[in-house]
């Protein structure tokens, strides 16, 4: 059975820890070989998760967050079932 971008994102953290049961696993592995959005997200994670652990501080731009949920709030306006608007494989 193939497996859905969706099913794949909800397996992200068990794939990233390594905790998933191995036929999910493989599963998940063979849908990252032919689907490029969802390899990107898994990258993006693990960025994020390398980020977080790092214990420097940054300074975020004046206004930052509130030009960010502006942000947010136009996009979830015309939100598509998957993101940015792409078709999952």
């Amino acid at each position: 059975m193939a497996l859905s971008c969706r099913h794949v994102w909800n397996h992200i953290s068990e794939y990233i820890d390594n905790t998933l049961d191995p036929q999910v696993r493989a599963e998940v592995e063979r849908h990252l070989a032919t689907c490029e959005i969802c390899s990107a997200i898994i990258d993006s994670t693990r960025n994020i998760i390398i980020l977080m652990a790092d214990e420097r501080v940054f300074e975020l731009p004046l206004d930052f967050s509130k030009r960010l949920h502006a942000r947010l709030d136009e996009v979830l306006k015309h939100e598509d079932p998957e993101p940015l608007g792409m078709v999952p494989q």
